[in-house]
């Protein structure tokens, strides 16, 4: 079992920059790729960023080049987000993936951009 911790999060202005922070704790040996996706009203679930352990990483789209994803090692992993938009507004979740194809997920942080 890996359990995982969120932090960060806020009401930030559009333009503006805001960090996340997730803790692993438990069977984190077993982690293979650390992540976040994030989930707005009304939509589903989508992946922002994710690290492998090797270093490699992978961004959606929409956040490719204002977000960055980087880790200490497979207990802490960060999202910082700049450029911020209104439509990066949602619930944003901490992920880990086992070498066992197992996701785990944080209990979520709000992120909420507007002025």
């Amino acid at each position: 079992q890996v359990q995982l911790a969120e932090s960060g999060g806020g009401l930030v202005q559009p333009g503006g920059s805001l960090g996340l922070s997730c803790a692993a704790s438990g069977s984190t040996f077993s982690i293979n790729t650390m992540g976040w996706y994030r989930q707005a009203p009304g939509k589903q679930r989508e992946l922002v960023a994710a690290i492998a352990r090797g270093g490699t990483t992978n961004y959606a789209g929409s956040v490719e080049g204002r977000f960055t994803i980087s880790r200490d090692n497979v207990k802490r992993w960060y999202l910082q987000m700049n450029s911020l938009k209104p439509e990066d507004t949602a619930i944003y979740y901490c992920n880990a993936k086992t070498y066992s194809r197992v996701d785990y997920w944080g209990q979520g942080t709000q992120v909420t951009v507007s002025s």
